[in-house]
């Protein structure tokens, strides 16, 4: 099992790694030429080795090349690619249409069809152009499966790859920020303005309840609501306001979020990183707002900056973590900006939802 397991991820590297494209392109090169070398047969044991043979065979290996690589790299790209089956379809019987235009010519040009240079009967004609089809649709064929089997391996493995990204994120958000210190605090400050402010003491643990409840249901999802997202990010900067004498923070939505769903998680590593890093500042402060238009979501995080330097990580994760997430939600349907100036550190983000 170990050793299947072992050939099948060798297969996939194989089909799908780009410091493999030369040998897959070298093995294909390899089949054009080998399918093409028929032509130098008038049949099983009898060779054909004229010039005008010698050019057929060129240009019957040009004619398949073209069939390869025009499927690939334009009609699978433009059409089934991105899953507009009817137009690939199209766009396939139309060029099948040219390359039996194309291969009638060569045939007429460079080789006979009867060895014994008599016209052709119509059955000869039809068989003819029927073998040529069915090799046209055969090429066409194999190299779209090949090219969809292809697109699934890399498919299942972003989506891996993504399932195995948003646990880790999780997992160390639950580690860095909801453990047991932090907890700990904020049970501790209400315990202690039970008596001297029991409405706020009250009003902690349930920002804590609806916290925890979001992080061990909601989070667990494909998808949230923005509106419970941003929810948890009031609520986080509540608590962090509670137990800091100089906080501010704003939380700015523009536009109607009601049926805007994103993934759970994916703008908290940022304003934890704002919080993080703000400390030491008389008067520190994390201004998020977010803005929703025509299927494109805008965040921004505005947070002032410590007197002393500290480096960067985002939520504990490293930035580089946080692009990899969003490459893969989003692939290159988003852009990150991040900009710092001596007092500011700003990040603007735009996601195609």
């Amino acid at each position: 099992m170990k050793e299947f397991a072992a050939n099948s991820e060798g297969i996939s590297s194989f089909l799908t790694d780009d410091k493999y494209h030369t040998y897959r392109h070298l093995i294909l090169q390899a089949v054009i030429l080998a399918i093409s070398f028929g032509v130098f047969f008038d049949a099983p044991d009898k060779l054909n080795l004229s010039l005008n043979r010698f050019y057929g065979w060129i240009s019957y290996y040009l004619f398949l090349s073209m069939l390869v690589y025009v499927n690939i790299y334009v009609l699978f790209r433009l059409f089934l690619a991105r899953n507009k089956v009817f137009a690939y379809t199209v766009a396939v019987v139309l060029f099948t249409v040219l390359a039996l235009l194309i291969m009638v010519v060569l045939q007429e040009f460079f080789y006979d069809i009867a060895v014994t240079h008599q016209q052709p009967s119509g059955m000869a004609i039809f068989l003819s152009i029927a073998s040529s089809l069915c090799t046209i649709l055969l090429f066409l064929g194999g190299i779209s499966m090949l090219l969809l089997f292809k697109q699934w391996i890399i498919s299942n493995r972003n989506i891996n790859s993504l399932q195995l990204a948003t646990f880790q994120s999780e997992l160390c958000f639950l580690k860095s920020q909801i453990n047991p210190h932090f907890l700990f605090n904020m049970i501790n400050n209400a315990n202690i303005l039970v008596d001297e402010e029991p409405d706020m003491a009250s009003h902690i643990l349930c920002r804590l309840d609806d916290m925890l409840l979001y992080q061990f249901n909601d989070s667990t999802r494909d998808k949230v609501a923005l509106a419970a997202d941003i929810d948890f990010i009031s609520d986080f900067l509540a608590l962090e306001k509670v137990r800091r004498d100089f906080f501010e923070y704003t939380v700015a939505v523009e536009g109607s979020i009601d049926n805007v769903e994103v993934p759970p998680l994916l703008f908290i590593p940022f304003i934890e990183n704002a919080v993080k890093h703000n400390l030491d500042t008389s008067h520190s402060y994390v201004h998020i707002r977010f803005g929703w238009t025509s299927h494109r979501l805008l965040f921004e995080c505005v947070n002032s900056k410590p007197t002393q330097q500290r480096k960067n990580e985002v939520g504990g994760l490293g930035l580089a973590n946080i692009k990899r997430r969003l490459a893969l939600l989003f692939a290159d349907n988003y852009a990150l900006d991040i900009t710092e100036t001596d007092t500011t550190y700003t990040v603007h983000l735009k996601l195609a939802v």
